[in-house]
Parts: C-alpha cells; sequence; structure tokens
C-alpha cells in the first residue's frame, strides 16, 4: 500500500519472511474509512476468503461493512495468499487457536499467528495478528495485525495476554527477534 514500514521493522522487506507474514507487510497500512463509508480494499477480502473451497458463502454476506471487527479476516486472507486454507470460523479470533501447528511458547518466531484475548482471558473476545518481534524484556511482542487502531499496524501487545501461537502449515520456524522500541496498543478492535 502506500504507508511504508519504519524502523525498527524495515527488515521485513529483506531476507527471508514467512509467506503469511510477506502477505501482511504488503497490506501494511489499510485503514477503515471514516463515517459510513466502507474501505473496499478490506470488503473484498471477504469476497477473497469466501471463495475458497472449505469457507462458506455466508462469509461475504456476513462482511458488509469494515466497522465489523476484521483482524480474523485479515490473517484469512494473508492465509490465502500464502498459500493455506482458510477455514470456516476464520472471523473469531480465538478460533485461529484450532488453526495450523502448535507453537511451543519458547518456539514462536518470526512469522507465527499470535492469539491474545481481549477483555477477559476466560471470555469469548480475542485478537489475532502475525509475531514480528518481542521486547528485550519479554514483555511485548510486536505484532503485524488488521483492525490495529483501525488499520494494519505493527503494535506491541502484553505478552500475559497471548493464549496461544500457531504456525503456517509445513512451515519451519523463523527464530525470535528483540526489537527495541515500538506502539504500545490502546486496544485492538
Amino acid at each position: 500500500m502506500d504507508k511504508l514500514l519504519r524502523k525498527p521493522y524495515t527488515f521485513l522487506y529483506r531476507g527471508v519472511v514467512p509467506p503469511m507474514l510477506r502477505a501482511a507487510v504488503n497490506l501494511y497500512g489499510v485503514e477503515e474509512l471514516a463515517g459510513l463509508d466502507d474501505n473496499p480494499v478490506i470488503l473484498g477480502w471477504a469476497h477473497e476468503v469466501a471463495a475458497t473451497d472449505n469457507v462458506g458463502g455466508w462469509l461475504k454476506e456476513f462482511y458488509t461493512e469494515d466497522e465489523i471487527p476484521w483482524c480474523g479476516l485479515f490473517a484469512a486472507v494473508c492465509a490465502v495468499r500464502a498459500g493455506s486454507r482458510a477455514f470456516n470460523k476464520c472471523l473469531a479470533a480465538r478460533e485461529w487457536m484450532h488453526w495450523g501447528q502448535d507453537v511451543e511458547d519458547d518456539d514462536v518466531g518470526l512469522g507465527d499467528v499470535l492469539v491474545f484475548w481481549r477483555g477477559k482471558p476466560a471470555g469469548k473476545s480475542g485478537h489475532v495478528g502475525f509475531y514480528v518481534g518481542e521486547s528485550p524484556d519479554g514483555d511485548f511482542y510486536h505484532v503485524l495485525g488488521g483492525n490495529q487502531g483501525d488499520e494494519v499496524s505493527i503494535v506491541k501487545i502484553p505478552s500475559y495476554r497471548l493464549l496461544g501461537a500457531r504456525r503456517q502449515p509445513g512451515e519451519r520456524g523463523h527464530g525470535r527477534r528483540v526489537i527495541e522500541g515500538g506502539k504500545v496498543t490502546e486496544g485492538e478492535g
């Protein structure tokens, strides 16, 4: 898109970046439109994901405005563009805990799907995004995700909110990365 990554995240433009994260980087900066208007790019993702053989057509009928939480939709379109399959409940962030390969906490790395709780740990609300790095003290993950401040962006999310991590089927780990700085999220969605 028109918005470019800034330091300390420019490393994502070069080197080996997992396919889903590469798809996410290519969408960096996409944002909701203010007011009653909707971003046709975001709405188009629902049609793109719905066109896959394992996601029902209900998705494009359900997803009619960019005010509907779209972090799961963003993750799904990245999966599809990276050659993976989306799944029927892909809009629900916590449902990503059942997708792909399980990743142990000490093996989380570049491009892995991170699932966080929102509101309450045992609640239903969640957030999903991609691991870009972590703070030196391990208290925050740097996450590239959709619907973060109403746009595709990178924010820091407290690590205590992590429910689990998943990896694209067939992918190997791409290592951890320590990153200084970054913006702490005020809340997703």
